[in-house]
């Protein structure tokens, strides 16, 4: 049962990072637009995007290392599972932009003080970049849950 939960929490994180993701991209776009009141918009689904990375990072983790899943050598020789690990690794390393600028914005909104949109267009472009990688890491990892061997 243990296992059917962390899954189903891991595949929940899917959704709500896919639709998290999405929602700050179209705030971004406002924000671009002249709407400086999505700003809000884009600090809320940041919010759930930081927490879909938190299930996405608790509950992989647990099936890598819990003993739960499949095993740990299944994933370590796994070249899907690596691959879907660098493609993660990607998006964190593109996530440190939006995430400064956006500890920044909540700074300056603290304060009362207007937020610094000048690198928005950045910023919507990184996160149509982490929209393509959220939508193709499923696919690699279906075939590494299926057993296939890239890379083996």
């Amino acid at each position: 049962m243990l296992a059917v939960l962390v899954s189903a929490f891991h595949v929940l994180g899917l959704g709500i990072g896919l639709g998290a993701v999405v929602a700050r991209g179209r705030a971004f776009h406002a924000i671009a637009a002249g709407d400086a009141g999505a700003a809000r918009s884009a600090l809320l689904a940041d919010n759930y995007w930081a927490a879909a990375a938190f299930l996405w990072i608790a509950t992989g983790l647990a099936r890598l290392f819990g003993g739960i899943e499949k095993g740990f050598v299944f994933y370590l020789y796994n070249g899907f599972f690596w691959l879907t690990i660098g493609l993660f690794a990607l998006i964190l390393a593109l996530e440190l932009t939006p995430m400064t600028t956006l500890i920044g914005w909540r700074i300056a909104l603290a304060k009362g003080n207007p937020i610094d949109t000048r690198r928005v267009a950045l910023l919507a472009r990184i996160n149509g970049a982490e929209i393509a990688l959220v939508v193709v890491i499923p696919f690699v990892a279906a075939a590494m849950a299926r057993g296939l061997w890239l890379l083996a």
